[in-house]
């Protein structure tokens, strides 16, 4: 048995679907089942069951799941050299919510590659949520603190949401003073349907039977259409105070409170470069609360 087999068989585990694991592995789903069936014919034992959801580990595939993740993990840890020095090497992907990667995370970096350069950063910031149990990212901010997996969790911050409007808009239409008066305006929100996390439904909580007429997945694209005079839209401080064209309205009536859970998988939390990056976010977040 090789690594090769063992990184295939491990990322179909996570995945489950083999066109999910194809994509991730740059193999089509036909290759990947000759390789699996040859891999079960070599350790004389069915790995998986073949079900509607795809393939799901037998309990000899959970023993050699957890063998093989070890061996990963020390392969992962190859490049640390230990804290002491600046020659930490190696990749570390960092998953976050896109508003929070893009407005707090993106800017941070340039400080952390010049303290440590060999670290190479993968963010993924997107509208949703990468997975740390099924390897998507090493590390993940998360909207909620997990209730399973194999990870390591702890509370990064809590943050405010308040309801923003453009100046230009608020000039063209007037000032709003009621809750009752936002029936007359158009608010931004998210997609329903595409909503990844009940977190996000702030509607729901502060604003009941009131719903978006422009709505997008994209908090980015939500900001950017409150800038431009499009309607109002519910939107995080240390996002929408960066923009002086934006002026938060009904503060007395309307607040929302969210916090962000950094999760690391803990077959990784030991690495040094995880580490050194897990404490740079909490620094750099204590260091800069009153954005949240």
């Amino acid at each position: 048995m090789n690594w090769d087999d063992l990184k295939l068989f491990l990322v179909v585990s996570r995945q489950q679907k083999l066109d999910l694991a194809g994509a991730v592995l740059h193999q089509d789903p036909t290759t990947l089942s000759r390789r699996l069936r040859r891999l079960e014919a070599d350790v004389g034992q069915t790995l998986f069951e073949r079900t509607r959801r795809g393939h799901v580990l037998t309990p000899e595939g959970e023993a050699l799941a957890e063998r093989a993740e070890a061996m990963e993990a020390i392969t992962l840890g190859i490049g640390d050299t230990g804290e002491g020095g600046r020659s930490l090497v190696g990749k570390v992907r960092l998953g976050a919510t896109e508003g929070f990667g893009t407005a707090f995370i993106a800017p941070i970096l340039a400080q952390f590659v010049k303290e440590w350069p060999g670290i190479e950063i993968d963010l993924i910031a997107l509208s949703g949520l990468v997975s740390v149990p099924k390897r998507e990212a090493d590390m993940s901010v998360l909207l909620t603190r997990p209730k399973a997996g194999r990870m390591k969790v702890r509370k990064l911050t809590d943050y405010s949401l308040r309801l923003y409007a453009s100046r230009e808009y608020l000039a063209s239409r007037g000032p709003i003073i009621t809750v009752d008066a936002l029936s007359d305006h158009r608010l931004i929100g998210y997609v329903d349907d595409l909503i990844y996390s009940p977190q996000l439904r702030y509607f729901d909580e502060v604003l009941p039977g009131l719903h978006p007429g422009l709505s997008s997945p994209s908090i980015i694209a939500q900001l950017e259409m409150t800038r431009a005079g499009s309607g109002l839209c519910i939107l995080p401080k240390f996002i929408a105070n960066r923009h002086a064209d934006l002026v938060p309205i009904l503060t007395d009536a309307i607040e929302v409170n969210r916090s962000f859970w950094l999760a690391v998988h803990e077959d990784l939390a030991d690495l040094a470069r995880i580490k050194v990056l897990s404490e740079y976010l909490v620094h750099m977040v204590k260091a800069r609360q009153d954005e949240f």
